[in-house]
């Protein structure tokens, strides 16, 4: 059977073919502009929500049991319910919430939501002190700006979802080619392949060594030398265009990329970050006689974003232990009766910028453990591989109760406070594990291991180590106060399910 046969039974070719029907249903220009109009919508539903919600606890709730004397003015909130939702519909337009590059994105959505919202927040404080005759409830405006974040946040977040289950039947999606098949070039399309809600589907790689229709990586194949660049991208009508930058040895070649498709209306250029990406996490340019230098950052959060994290540890972490306190004491005291040995658990593992450290846990294992699994040698690869156990002998039964709800890490919040953890994070890794991290061991190494993290809320040990490192890097790369935030959200429901935990 041809290669060529072979490529129409591929499940890519399969996804091209969804594409092709969901475009012959909406273009995929109208789709994008419904999915707009339904934002746009949602936007001002939310907004008007949100706001009337406000005045109905500030006004109504709030007049009836703590000041019935009051008098208020309701022809100046009548006007206000009514106009504010345009205007927060122009400062999200100005603010890129309808662009199509910046939606779906990610936390940075809503990230663009909350200046926004904080943004129309201060022009009515503004206006209110410049118009003597404009006089504003503080509640009221303090209750509206938290409502229209929250409110439009949920919204947007139930309309994302609703684009994601689309995806799966060939809407909002884009076709894509790398250039280059090197191994950055198959590194970028594993990722790509495994980030199912990005949006992007891969038909191929363009390679200036690789035979066409040659099967390079899972079911992606060479579709043409970059000389046919042009080609390619009008036979498959693409619409991104994915350098491979160590792929690409001539700078010739990359210009004329660019000066060919880098104003394209309809492609876009996008150009992997190559070795930085292996270097570090954090670039910034600097000049220096009217040069402009790279200058590579020693630590992934700088800043504004290091005090936002600190103040997010220290802020939920000393609530924390204030509220279990009592729990730990009854945990340990469990821990203590179950079997003999100490309470708590001390592991050696990496920290920021390789400095090492004691993890506390509570103490989940016999003290023999060595012992016990020696009666199991079958168990030994298992363990050398993965660095977990589904079904380890060693775990006491108490300890297994912990595991299975994660209480067995609280003790870590002691680590935080210590600022030798956070409670979002990558994974913690011991001093043997760094290796397994292979080229991206650096960048693990320039932010706090974390309590919880994306490895955390998405299958635990139920997912392979390959995939723990790619969650760890995306965490790195991806960093946001509002996906630390999202994070912790999703925390709760993956230990109650405690699925992958053992």
């Amino acid at each position: 059977m041809s290669i060529r046969m072979e490529m129409e039974k591929s499940p890519l070719i399969a996804v091209s073919k969804k594409i092709k029907k969901a475009n012959s249903l909406i273009p995929g220009v109208r789709q994008w502009g419904l999915y707009v109009l339904s934002l746009i919508a949602s936007d001002a539903i939310m907004t008007f929500f949100a706001f009337s919600v406000a005045y109905y606890f500030r006004f109504v709730l709030f007049v009836r049991f703590f000041d019935q004397d009051a008098t208020v003015s309701f022809a100046t909130y009548q006007f206000l319910l009514i106009t504010m939702p345009f205007l927060w519909l122009v400062i999200f337009a100005i603010n890129g919430l309808y662009i199509k590059d910046n939606l779906l994105g990610g936390t940075q959505e809503y990230s663009r939501v909350f200046r926004s919202a904080t943004t129309g927040f201060l022009l009515i404080v503004i206006a209110g002190f410049l118009g003597p005759n404009l006089v504003i409830a503080r509640g009221w405006l303090l209750m509206a700006w938290a409502f229209t974040f929250v409110f439009v946040v949920i919204a947007r977040f139930f309309l994302r979802r609703g684009v994601y289950t689309l995806r799966k039947l060939g809407f909002f999606l884009t076709p894509a080619v790398i250039v280059g098949a090197n191994q950055e070039g198959r590194w970028l399309a594993e990722q790509l392949q495994k980030w199912e809600t990005s949006g992007l589907h891969l038909v191929g790689f363009v390679d200036k060594k690789t035979p066409v229709t040659f099967p390079l990586f899972n079911d992606l194949v060479s579709l043409g030398t970059v000389e046919q660049l042009g080609e390619i991208i009008e036979r498959y009508s693409i619409g991104e265009v994915i350098l491979a930058s160590s792929a690409i040895s001539t700078r010739d070649y990359l210009l004329e990329i660019f000066r060919k498709y880098g104003v394209s209306e309809r492609v876009n250029i996008r150009m992997s970050s190559g070795l930085y990406e292996i270097l570090t996490t954090g670039l910034t340019v600097n000049e220096f006689a009217y040069v402009p230098l790279v200058y590579v950052n020693k630590v992934r959060l700088t800043g504004t974003d290091t005090i936002l994290k600190f103040m997010l540890d220290y802020v939920l972490t000393v609530v924390g232990l204030i509220v279990l306190s009592p729990f730990l004491v009854v945990m340990a005291i469990l821990v203590r009766i179950s079997s003999p040995g100490p309470v708590i658990h001390k592991r050696l593992v990496m920290g920021l910028n390789g400095k090492q450290f004691n993890a506390y846990k509570f103490r989940t294992m016999f003290v023999n453990g060595n012992e016990v699994l020696k009666e199991h040698p079958e168990l030994r690869d298992e363990l050398a591989k993965n660095h977990k156990l589904k079904d380890d002998p060693r775990v006491t039964k108490i300890g297994a109760f912990l595991r299975k709800f994660s209480l067995d890490e609280l003790p870590q919040l002691f680590n935080v406070l210590k600022r030798e953890m956070s409670l979002v994070g990558p994974r913690m890794i011991s001093p043997q594990e760094v290796s397994m991290y292979k080229q991206f061991d650096m960048n693990l190494l320039t932010v706090l291991p974390g309590i919880t993290g994306v490895w955390q809320v998405s299958g635990r040990s139920d997912i392979s180590y390959e995939d723990r490192v790619r969650l760890d890097m995306y965490y790195i790369r991806n960093w946001s106060i509002w996906l630390d935030l999202q994070l912790l959200f999703q925390t709760i429901p993956a230990v109650l399910k405690s699925r992958g935990a053992y």
